[in-house]
């Protein structure tokens, strides 16, 4: 997973044996800053992202070097919209690290030339809380930004010396500042932050201790058959929950009545519990469910599985699938989980996925949630359930498909050829 991709500290011995070669080398950081916010105030409703980039941040600003951030946010289609400018992602940046933050009006160009130009630097391994660091304007503001094209690449290349990814969620995209970039660039190195994720996610593709138990929850099968079909070759035992159970129950034939179910994908369904039977796989659906009567429902009823009322939709999982569920972790060596069990965001329906999160969080084995929703649902859970996992993923789509056992754009273009 980790081979011939080299460390920060490697990029900071560079060819010399003292100091640092990074000093006042321009070093493009390629971070996941696409925060959740307020959709009515812009305001930050989540920083985890941007604390989990601090590391490597603090890392080359102590390294002297000339530290130029880079990210997306929202889906601005190719073109400037000013309710998605980093302006405010600055400002959270600047309040939690002391630093001078600097956002230019644009992400290539002259405007970031001139800052970067005279971008202030600490003397290498003497940390100054005034540092100063430079965050780009949206990168997704220029539509080369997703086409990976040459130009836009180009104009990014100007700005820097070094590349460093430090963005895992953005790292199964082929974009310019994933893809394009770090293959232009001698000098490239993977952050703290993916050094993390890729060590973790490894662990559950790379002969995974077992038992290994996996939780899969979200809305839709179809979202989720490839890593379903992966996991089926690792795992001793697969829990499915959320919206996704729903298609799996009724393709037993279970009444699902007002439930989300994928009918096109009912066949795909037996197809799938047919092969864990084959593979001797524990695949378990939830015993019972809570229902409401809506997305919006205030009351929430628990029945078994084969009696959802008439009218009404599952919106989580049971006591009873908790419980059942949490046999399986016991004993478990390795356990990954991606996917809410329910509409956790709403009271009546979060015990399910809250029960899961507390008996992942107490089990003894490697535990990694898959970022996403699941990590937000931990995070709601509290410090004390977060701090029982071993890793929570910053990267939803960007972990599925490493656990899936697929290549990273991001990841293979850091990669370098091996001496020899």
């Amino acid at each position: 997973m980790l081979e011939n991709i080299h460390t920060l500290e490697q990029l900071q011995l560079g060819p010399l044996e003292e100091g640092s070669w990074l000093a006042n080398k321009r070093v493009f950081v390629r971070v996941d800053f696409n925060v959740p916010r307020d959709k009515k105030t812009n305001a930050i409703t989540d920083d985890a992202r941007i604390r989990a980039a601090l590391p490597t941040i603090q890392f080359l600003v102590d390294a002297g070097a000339k530290v130029i951030l880079a990210s997306h946010l929202g889906r601005p289609k190719g073109e400037r919209d000013d309710d998605l400018s980093l302006e405010s992602v600055g400002a959270k940046l600047a309040e939690l690290t002391g630093y001078e933050v600097h956002v230019p009006e644009d992400c290539i160009g002259d405007a970031p030339k001139k800052v970067i130009h005279d971008l202030r630097v600490v003397a290498p391994g003497k940390r100054d809380d005034m540092a100063q660091v430079v965050l780009l304007e949206n990168l997704r503001f220029h539509a080369g930004e997703k086409k990976n094209d040459e130009a836009f690449v180009k104009a990014l290349g100007d700005l820097c010396d070094v590349y460093v990814n430090d963005a895992f969620g953005a790292m199964h995209r082929a974009h310019a500042s994933v893809d394009g970039l770090p293959r232009s660039k001698k000098d490239r190195a993977a952050g703290k932050l993916v050094l993390r994720e890729l060590e973790a996610l490894g662990r559950l593709v790379d002969a995974p201790p077992k038992p290994f138990v996996a939780v899969l929850g979200g809305a839709k099968v179809s979202d989720k058959i490839d890593v379903i079909e992966a996991l089926l070759g690792r795992c001793s035992a697969i829990c499915i929950g959320g919206a996704m159970a729903n298609t799996f129950l009724a393709a037993q034939g279970n009444n699902m009545q007002k439930s989300l179910v994928e009918e096109d994908k009912l066949p795909l369904a037996r197809t799938l519990m047919e092969k864990a039977r084959a593979k001797n796989v524990d695949l378990l659906l939830p015993v019972d469910l809570v229902c409401g009567a809506g997305l919006d429902a205030t009351e929430a009823t628990t029945v078994n599985v084969d009696r959802v009322p008439s009218g009404q939709l599952a919106l989580d999982i049971g006591p009873k699938s908790v419980e059942l569920f949490g046999k399986a972790f016991l004993g478990a060596k390795t356990m990954f989980w991606n996917g809410p069990m329910g509409l956790f965001e709403s009271a009546p329906f979060a015990s399910g996925t809250m029960g899961v999160a507390k008996a992942m969080s107490s089990a003894a084995g490697f535990t990694v949630v898959g970022g996403g929703d699941s990590a937000a649902a931990v995070r709601q859970a509290g410090d004390d359930i977060a701090k029982g996992f071993n890793h929570i993923s910053t990267g939803g789509g960007a972990s599925l498909e490493l656990v899936e056992g697929k290549k990273l754009p991001g990841v293979e273009a850091l990669r370098h050829k091996p001496l020899g």
